[in-house]
């Protein structure tokens, strides 16, 4: 079968890298890819712009495309899956109707609030309504406060204020001086739960639903936690210190409910579910949904699968997935993500990468390229999460000594990066 993956990050790379190793892929194509992925695919980079379904589609066509995997949320909440389908198309990713749980804050927490999943408590505020919600955060008295695009803002319209001066600035960024487009035109204000979060992403077909292993990733830019939110800096797997108990509860009181309760809604669910869970004095929470694999964790959890993913990918797409549980390898896995100068708020282009030769022959090391594009032969920064680094190893103390070995081996002007990923479960040998 040959496979199109649609995005151009880390995510996408190591999809491509994971399915490269199945019997049933004969051949990869890309759009528009990046310069890691061209290593492992046929990537057509024509200035095909995201939102041009009808181009996509006529390229799956002419190549005899056997399935698409849809990377990036836009291109779903957009109605990629929809579109596809119209045409015969086989594509792994949810339909419009269902991508909803990423593409609006609002539907989701009207629809956790209906189906009595946890979550915490919020209140939405509407375009017209700027006014109501400065008055609203002024009544505040407990602190942090988290302020919410209602839209898509590629992983950064979430942010956490510590007091009402940063609570009004987060909201003028979003309604008055509109940072995150018509994304942020309707607001919410949510209680700051304390506690440490997880990732679950989950299969499902549309009938059943199937858990993956624990990921925890870490969003702020710079280590401790501190600075302004990215698309993620790093990222691992398994979680150690989740017990049995907690996942188990985050399985019936979550995962399982938010299966059953889309299909009550009448929503046909054929992709990946990602839960992004608090876990707050043993219970969990549900902060929100993703519609598609989260970038970094899909770089901490697949290299631990050992479970061909191809056919389950495709059996999930045509809704009849054959298996009911999945296969793990018991190494631990770290992602560590190198971005450009000036990320989050902007981003460095051209700069060279060099050392990436180095990891070539460092076992238990993936080299998963993001805005990276070749250049006169040379791999160059083309984004602002620029490469991940993921080791797999028995231990997480020397997964982090591989991981962070390998990233001292590359060099590209500006790098930044976390030295903290997963510094916590280190302990867990």
């Amino acid at each position: 079968m040959k496979v199109l993956i649609i995005g151009s990050g880390g995510r996408e790379h190591c999809l491509a890298w994971k399915i490269a190793a199945s019997d049933m892929v004969e051949e990869i194509y890309a759009i528009p890819g990046n310069a890691g992925i061209s290593g492992i695919a046929n990537c057509i980079d024509m200035g095909i712009a995201a939102d041009d379904f009808k181009k996509i589609a006529d390229i799956a066509e002419s190549e005899g495309i056997g399935m698409t995997i849809v990377g990036p949320e836009a291109p779903l909440v957009d109605g990629i899956s929809d579109y596809f389908e119209s045409r015969s198309l086989v594509t792994f990713g949810p339909s419009k109707n269902a991508s909803m749980i990423e593409g609006s804050k609002v539907f989701t927490k009207n629809f956790l609030n209906k189906y009595g999943i946890p979550t915490a408590k919020a209140k939405v505020f509407e375009k017209s309504e700027y006014g109501a919600a400065k008055a609203f955060i002024k009544k505040q008295n407990k602190f942090p406060l988290v302020i919410k695009a209602d839209g898509l803002a590629a992983g950064k319209g979430v942010m956490i204020a510590a007091d009402m001066s940063e609570a009004i600035q987060a909201l003028d960024d979003c309604m008055a001086a509109r940072i995150f487009g018509s994304a942020g035109d309707r607001v919410m204000i949510e209680e700051f739960l304390e506690g440490y979060e997880i990732s679950i992403l989950c299969l499902s077909d549309g009938k059943k639903i199937i858990p993956m292993e624990l990921a925890q990733d870490y969003k702020r830019i710079f280590e401790g936690d501190e600075g302004k939110n990215t698309g993620g800096m790093g990222s691992y797997s398994p979680v150690p210190m989740i017990d049995k108990k907690i996942y188990k509860k985050a399985l019936d009181t979550i995962i399982y409910p938010t299966s059953d309760a889309l299909k009550k809604e009448g929503i046909d669910y054929r992709g990946i579910i990602y839960a992004g869970i608090l876990v707050s004095g043993g219970e969990p929470y549900l902060l929100e949904y993703n519609c598609r694999f989260g970038d970094p964790e899909t770089q901490a959890v697949l290299p631990r699968l050992k479970d061909d993913l191809a056919p389950l990918l495709y059996e999930c797409a045509r809704g009849s997935l054959s298996v009911d549980s999945l296969s793990w390898h018991k190494d631990k896995c770290i992602c560590v993500v190198a971005a450009s100068r000036g990320y989050p708020e902007t981003s460095s282009k051209g700069d060279i990468i060099t050392g990436l030769e180095k990891l070539k022959s460092m076992q238990g090391i993936e080299v998963f390229h993001a805005g990276t594009k070749i250049e006169d032969s040379n791999i160059v920064t083309n984004g602002g999460r620029v490469l991940g680094i993921t080791a797999r190893a028995p231990g997480f103390k020397l997964a982090r000594q591989k991981v962070y070995n390998g990233m001292e081996k590359i060099k590209f002007d500006g790098m930044q990066y976390r030295k903290d990923i997963a510094k916590k479960a280190e302990g867990d040998s």
